[in-house]
């Protein structure tokens, strides 16, 4: 490991600014580091142009008007990791069998570089050799022609997989005979989907980027943009300067929601922007509570028009609601009375309001609900379907969205179904396949036998580390299709490959592709950059080339024409999924796709209105001596992928097993900043424990507590989900402090 990974963690008090010229230096310093000089100036200049490349970090979409530099700092950061000069090849290999690379962490994995030749760990080694591309795809056809049940294989997909790709994967999966496509969004924004389906008809976000730009109030929600969508700082600026209010409702005070300095304006230079105009500094799992308070307050402001016109169930919701329990709600959010009362008056003084969320609000067992009733919320006032109005779920990852909407999904419709079969003269299966957590808990069990990863970090991105690690050694076979080393090629089936790919900088000769941003704009994304090594193939070439090899001579699919020309595959789009059509003539301008309920008021629910729902309030109990833990990202990380050691903004210097802890919570423990303490997790089925974590005494919420993934997913058992959506309840977590031995730093 290299020195700077040893380092004991150093902290200083945490930044009131995001943004700014440190924000440039850093990003800079990352890029000079992996790309070089020359290289970085090239290579940036395409980020997000309608010439280049999309970002390969977040799914914020882009203006209309874009800048020269139309990327943020963790964009520079993730670009750099991808178009590194750095190389990892077959004597890599040879030098670090699979179990020492098991002892690495996340952060020395990433540094290694881009992955050149497809590589193979045979029955019974303990370490991967090269092999040609030929053999390694006859080993996934035999394999899978092997199994009793194409339902023993899952298909997982993270979200940076572009849509021609995608679309290709979900196709071959179904001709295989299975739904088992678990994907990135069971974990992260699955609860959005399953709420705002019900309720809005649309497993989406209804505004675009200008109703942000057009509203009165916004409310940001479990969210921490400077951090992980820092270019929608720039929107929220935008938003201040015509007029906006903005409200921060998170348990830890996060610098990129407190003020701006944007580096691509003068302003930057200076004070900046002060952003939230209101900080709600909540309880964790709180939110719903936060939601039917301000409902109840508002609801002599009913818009009684849009509902009776609009909208089913208000009268049995309005019933439930003046029911509600103020002592639960204080309990549940921390907040006082009159905190929600004048948090009540500034969404009654606005005309338009627009809630955007992330994680914060998903990985709860009660997300679900609570994302039903942040929809009743803005439904009362009519805040749906209206100019600078809605909801906006803040995707991460790129094309995660787009993903969805080309068939990754475990339980798909039968009207997409019905449209795949026609198309491709088939029959796909009807039964719903594996979600994440259930595919974990089939490959435990020993009923999935072959995993196989279309990017990503399958290990890295679950719960349940220990359990999540033994499921993918019970396989018979792991594939991870990926750019760059990570642990999930140290976790192994009996057998495994690794097989390396295009990253979305690099030229693809069969043609651009195309994204879909987190507001449902479709555009295209070019690669410029000459391949990492001549043995890369594209995604879209994996997949065809392995389903020529499974299949043969398919008289339903022409795998080599779409391996060979993507517009043959977005042809085929086209006539398959709704949104589409012209795909091929569209697709270098960009468009939007059809949303019902932002452009028409229409609401393809069960009832075909937008459905107010009651959900029951309940405070989570958290025993004496214990507190609520939520995992966040550093600000040195997307996903799971660790950029370096440092959370700038937080104040932590070259370290990540760190806990954020209110003084006053740790002095009830006595405990002081600096100390070294386990983290343990209890559950019905035992205790679960992170070991060797510094206190920082943090301005967090009282009785809450903070700490990085993935080093805290060992925390969340595999069967503690959220309902409905089966997302992990990664937010929170009932843990107990306890002190450790003095022990050497585990790095990062």
């Amino acid at each position: 490991m290299s020195a700077e990974d040893e380092e004991e963690p150093r902290v200083r008090p945490p930044k009131d600014w995001a943004g700014g010229l440190p924000a440039v230096g850093h990003a800079m310093r990352i890029a000079h580091r992996q790309m070089g000089a020359a290289r970085s100036v090239r290579t940036l200049a395409l980020v997000n142009q309608k010439n280049g490349f999309d970002c390969p970090g977040c799914a914020w979409p882009e203006g209309e008007h874009r800048s020269p530099a139309e990327f943020c700092e963790n964009g520079a950061k993730a670009v750099a990791e991808e178009a590194t000069t750095r190389r990892v090849g077959p004597e890599f290999f040879a030098a670090h069998p699979v179990d020492d690379l098991a002892t690495r962490t996340d952060y020395w994995l990433g540094q290694q570089g881009r992955l050149t030749e497809p590589m193979h760990k045979p029955p019974g080694s303990d370490r991967y050799v090269p092999i040609g591309w030929a053999r390694a795809f006859e080993i996934v056809a035999r394999e899978l022609r092997a199994l009793d049940s194409p339902d023993e294989a899952v298909f997982y997909t993270s979200g940076r997989t572009s849509n021609e790709a995608a679309f290709a994967y979900q196709l071959l999966v179904r001709r295989l005979g299975t739904n088992n496509l678990p994907d990135c969004s069971n974990m992260c924004h699955e609860s959005s989907g399953s709420a705002l389906t019900e309720t809005l008809g649309i497993g989406k976000g209804t505004v675009s980027l200008d109703d942000l730009h057009r509203a009165e109030l916004i409310l940001v929600v479990g969210q921490n943009p400077g951090t992980n969508h820092p270019r929608m700082l720039t929107a929220l600026e935008r938003a201040k300067r015509g007029g906006a209010r903005i409200i921060a409702v998170n348990p830890l005070p996060e610098a990129g929601l407190l003020r701006f300095k944007n580096p691509q304006r003068p302003s930057g230079l200076g004070g900046g922007t002060a952003l939230a105009d209101r900080f709600l500094q909540i309880r964790l799992n709180g939110d719903m509570a936060l939601f039917q308070a301000l409902s109840l307050l508002l609801l002599d402001t009913a818009d009684r028009r849009f509902i009776d016109e609009h909208t089913y169930g208000f009268e049995a919701w309005e019933k439930h609601l003046r029911d509600l329990d103020w002592e639960k709600v204080l309990a549940a959010t921390g907040l006082s009375r009159a905190e929600l009362e004048e948090t009540a008056q500034d969404v009654r003084a606005a005309g338009s309001v627009v809630v955007c969320w992330a994680m914060g609000l998903t990985q709860h067992r009660n997300s679900v609900a609570t994302i039903r009733e942040v929809v009743n919320f803005l439904l009362l006032r009519g805040n749906v379907g209206r100019p600078g109005a809605g909801v906006c779920p803040v995707r991460g990852h790129s094309n995660v969205q787009g993903d969805r909407t080309m068939g990754i999904y475990e339980k798909p419709s039968a009207a997409f179904l019905d449209a795949l079969g026609g198309e491709f003269g088939f029959e796909p299966p009807r039964r719903h396949g594996l979600d994440t957590v259930d595919a974990i808990r089939a490959m435990r069990d020993g009923s999935v036998k072959v995993f196989f990863g279309m990017g990503g970090n399958f290990v890295r991105a679950t719960p349940d580390s220990d359990v999540t690690e033994a499921a993918l050694r019970r396989t018979r076979l792991t594939v991870q299709v990926s750019t760059k080393l990570n642990r999930s090629h140290a976790v192994c089936g009996e057998e495994a490959l690794i097989l390396p790919v295009l990253g979305r900088t690099e030229r693809d000769e069969a043609g651009y592709v195309t994204v879909e941003d987190s507001m449902g704009l479709v555009h295209t994304s070019r690669g410029r950059l000459k391949p990492a090594s001549p043995h890369l193939l594209s995604e879209v070439s994996v997949v065809c080339r392995l389903a020529r090899e499974l299949f043969g001579a398919d008289p339903h699919v022409p795998w080599a024409e779409f391996e060979r020309d993507y517009g043959a595959i977005r042809d085929r789009i086209a006539r398959v999924v709704p949104g589409f059509e012209d795909f091929n003539a569209r697709a270098p301008g960009g468009f939007a796709l059809p949303n019902a309920p932002r452009d028409e008021r229409r609401f393809p629910t069960a009832t075909g209105r937008a459905n107010f729902t009651v959900n029951e309030l309940e405070v989570l109990d958290v025993p004496p001596g214990r507190l609520l833990l939520q995992t966040v990202r550093s600000h040195d990380q997307y996903n799971t992928t660790v950029y370096g050691l440092d959370d700038r903004y937080r104040g932590v210097k070259a370290g990540r097993r760190v806990v954020f802890v209110h003084p006053g919570d740790l002095a009830e423990r006595d405990l002081a900043d600096g100390d070294l303490v386990d983290l343990v997790s209890e559950w019905p089925d035992g205790e679960r424990t992170a070991p060797g974590f510094r206190v920082i005494a943090y301005p967090t919420a009282r009785g809450c507590c903070a700490a990085y993934f993935p080093e805290t997913n060992v925390l969340v058992p595999l069967d503690s989900v959220a309902e409905t959506s089966n997302t992990p309840t990664s937010k929170s977590v009932v843990i107990r402090l306890v002190r450790a031995s003095p022990r050497s730093p585990a790095g990062g």
